[in-house]
């Protein structure tokens, strides 16, 4: 396994178990899941949920704002995410 797949586990694996401070706002769990389905699915596909899926909608659209970034940039901003989470709250 690569080290950038090795620290996107480990960072995935921060975000399962994480506990106490660890409050990052919805905006940035949007982003986080955004970044995530990129690394792990590529670019955003199917229909745009409509417009009564207020959740589904916000994720499809967060997910398409990165179309066309690469799986690896993505892994590595996600876990750029995380590390900069971890300073903020202490992990």
């Amino acid at each position: 396994m690569s080290d950038l797949k090795q620290a996107f586990e480990e960072a995935l694996n921060y975000v399962k178990t994480a506990d106490g401070d660890f409050q990052p706002s919805n905006e940035m769990k949007l982003d986080m899941y955004a970044l995530y389905k990129q690394a792990t699915d590529g670019d955003v596909s199917g229909s745009r949920p409509g417009m009564m899926d207020f959740v589904g909608r916000a994720k499809y659209d967060a997910w398409a704002k990165l179309k066309g970034l690469s799986s690896e940039e993505a892994m590595q901003r996600y876990v750029d995410t995380i590390e900069d989470l971890k300073k903020r709250f202490g992990g």
